[in-house]
């Protein structure tokens, strides 16, 4: 039987294919390169972003998080009620319960800041579904944020950053600053006419930036939400006003008289509502879902609790929710992930980075405590 004739190969031009993979080569380095803002040096970057936070906290504090460096960590479950599932598939609005890892903080990167030192307080969720995805979730307790685009956010940043004689941000500077952007306005009347709250517990936390919801047929939806507490809220007391931590010894005494709950409100927004400017609120008659109740029953610290190791970048998102057109959102994600990646680099290289701050934060805390029960 005659074989069938096999053509015979072509030679194999080593120099091509070696400049081949060479070409791939320098395309990814090109990549990277161009991301890390190496061939772009006046492109804002994450390493920018991040080596401004690092500058306007004033002295390095290895293994903390960037920004909302002072915080603790949180636990507790969110209960469902089913009612979002009109506006999305995802799995955390059906009916039924979800583990939720939180953590509450305050804005700035020194991890020793007192509570006073800004009216802002967070709360970052991180929602574990049962089938197997994540919803992390990162929110302030104003509506709004100061500007809309990541640049902006950077020149503010750089108006922040303390003198080298005074320590302190320079208020020519941050004047300077807010009278060139109006779009900061809305921002600064709200927290004007909205004293900080006297209590992580009795504060609302808003998601700020706009996301997709999509529901089991397809429909597409820009929502906001808001944690919406039941415990009623009241202004900070001028005996806190001179204390340096009284928001965690509060959190903690109210914890022993039982759990804190909010509910997860969601605001859809009509045709025409902007979706890529955080700086501006929806008008108040928007359709509301009240979605279910976020229960938080515990805490602990954060140099030694779940949430320490947990990078709670607002784009990591289950099916039915997707991330809008805000240009915050993509520049949050990549800013969060090299402060995560620093961060604990720097966790890995010295373990007992933490061990100190845990027991100047418990001793703080019993201080704290101590002082509320005499007053």
């Amino acid at each position: 039987m005659t074989k069938p004739s096999v053509s015979n190969p072509a030679p194999v031009c080593v120099p091509c294919r070696l400049a081949a993979i060479g070409a791939v080569v320098l395309v990814l380095a090109g990549g990277f390169a161009y991301t890390a803002g190496w061939l772009t040096p006046a492109r804002l970057t994450a390493p920018r972003i991040i080596n401004t936070f690092e500058a306007v906290a004033g002295k390095p504090h290895p293994g903390y998080r960037r920004n909302h460096a002072k915080g603790l960590c949180v636990a507790g479950y969110f209960d469902s009620n089913g009612n979002a599932a009109v506006l999305s598939h995802s799995v955390v609005f059906m009916l039924g319960r979800t583990p939720v890892t939180g953590r509450f903080a305050v804005p700035g990167g020194n991890p020793s800041a007192p509570d006073t030192s800004s009216p802002v307080r967070s709360m970052a969720l991180l929602f574990q579904l049962q089938n197997g995805e994540q919803w992390r979730t990162g929110m302030n307790s104003t509506p709004v944020f100061a500007v809309h685009t990541p640049e902006q956010f950077y020149q503010q940043l750089l108006a922040a950053k303390p003198d080298a004689t005074t320590g302190k941000p320079d208020q020519a500077k941050l004047k300077a600053f807010y009278a060139a952007h109006p779009e900061t306005r809305p921002f600064q009347a709200w927290v004007k006419a909205h004293p900080p709250s006297s209590s992580l517990a009795n504060a609302a936390y808003y998601s700020i930036n706009a996301f997709r919801f999509t529901d089991s047929a397809g429909n597409s939806r820009a929502v906001r939400w808001t944690m919406v507490p039941e415990t009623p809220y009241a202004p900070i007391t001028d005996a806190q006003k001179d204390e340096k931590n009284f928001l965690q010894a509060d959190l903690d005494q109210r914890l022993q008289a039982g759990p804190l709950r909010w509910h997860l409100i969601l605001t859809v927004a009509e045709p025409g509502d902007p979706t890529d400017d955080a700086t501006l609120q929806w008008p108040d008659d928007r359709r509301h879902i009240d979605a279910g109740t976020l229960v938080i029953d515990r805490t602990t610290s954060q140099e030694d609790g779940a949430c320490r190791d947990v990078n709670f970048d607002p784009t990591i998102l289950p099916a039915g929710i997707q991330p809008s057109n805000d240009p915050l959102l993509a520049a949050r994600s990549a800013a969060y992930a090299l402060s995560y990646q620093r961060r604990t680099r720097e966790e890995a290289l010295h373990p007992s980075i933490h061990q100190s701050q845990t027991s100047q934060t418990s001793q703080t805390s019993q201080t704290s405590q101590t002082n509320g029960a005499r007053t």
